[in-house]
C-alpha cells in the first residue's frame, strides 16, 4: 500500500469523543442550574436538533465575527434541545446557563481521547507523514486539542466555520490540501461519518477511510499506514 503524503482526520468521534453522552453532560450541568431532565431524552433531543440544523459554516462572514456566529449557532441548538426535552421553561435565565455549557465544551472535562489515537498519530509521524484535522467543529477545537494534549501532532487544522464550508462539501477538503501543497491522490482522510468524511473526501479526490467505532467506550483497531 502506498504511504500517503498527508493523513487528515476528523476530530469528534475519530480522535476523541464525549464522555458518556451529550445528554448526560447536559443533564449534569442542568442539574447544577436547578433543572431536572432525563439524560436519555436530552440525548435524543440533541441529535434531532443537530440533524435539522444548517451546516455550521459562515461563508463571507469576516473572521472577527466568526466566534460570535458559532456561539449563536450552538445557542440555537441548545435551546431547541431543551425545548424538545420539555424543560426549557424551567430555566430562570437560559442564556446564562448556556454560557457555562458552551465554555465547558471548550475544556478537557467532557471529552475522552480514544485509546488508539496517540499511538496511531505517533506511528504516522515516525513514517514521515504529515497530519491535519478536517472538522465541522468550531474554533473551540484549538483549546480542546491543547487541553487533550493532541494539538502537537498536527501541522494544520481546518474547520468548517473558518473554511466557509462544512463536510461533505469538497471545498473544505480542498482548503486543507492547499495548506499542505498536496495533491488529492496523495492524501487520506479518516473519519467516522460515511457521508461527511468518506463521501466528502472522495468527492474531493482523497482516499476516504471509514473508522467505525462500535461505541464511545469501545475502541476500533487503528488504521495503519
Amino acid at each position: 500500500m502506498t504511504i500517503p503524503k498527508v493523513i487528515f482526520l476528523d476530530a469528534v468521534g475519530t480522535l476523541f469523543g464525549v464522555k458518556g453522552s451529550v445528554g448526560e453532560v447536559y443533564q449534569t450541568l442542568a442539574q447544577q442550574a436547578g433543572v431536572q431532565a432525563s439524560a436519555h431524552e436530552l440525548d435524543k433531543a440533541f441529535y434531532r436538533s443537530f440533524a435539522v440544523a444548517n451546516a455550521m459554516a459562515f461563508p463571507g462572514v469576516p473572521d472577527v465575527e466568526i466566534p460570535h456566529q458559532e456561539y449563536l449557532w450552538w445557542l440555537a441548538i441548545a435551546k431547541d434541545t431543551f425545548q424538545r426535552a420539555g424543560v426549557f421553561q424551567e430555566f430562570s435565565d437560559f442564556e446564562v446557563f448556556f454560557e457555562g455549557l458552551y465554555q465547558h465544551f471548550a475544556t478537557a472535562a467532557p471529552w475522552m481521547v480514544y485509546q488508539d489515537t496517540v499511538n496511531s498519530l505517533k506511528r504516522w509521524q515516525r513514517k514521515g507523514i504529515s497530519l491535519g484535522i478536517i472538522s465541522n467543529f468550531d474554533s473551540r477545537i484549538y483549546a480542546v486539542l491543547d487541553a487533550l494534549n493532541l494539538k502537537q501532532y498536527f501541522q494544520t487544522i481546518t474547520i468548517s466555520t473558518e473554511a466557509g464550508a462544512a463536510k461533505p462539501d469538497a471545498l473544505i477538503f480542498k482548503t486543507a490540501l492547499q495548506k499542505h501543497d498536496c495533491n488529492p491522490q496523495d492524501a487520506w482522510h479518516v473519519g467516522d461519518s460515511r457521508k461527511d468524511d468518506i463521501k466528502g473526501a472522495q468527492s474531493a479526490g482523497l482516499r476516504g477511510i471509514w473508522l467505525k467505532r462500535p461505541s464511545q467506550n469501545q475502541i476500533q483497531s487503528p488504521i495503519v499506514a
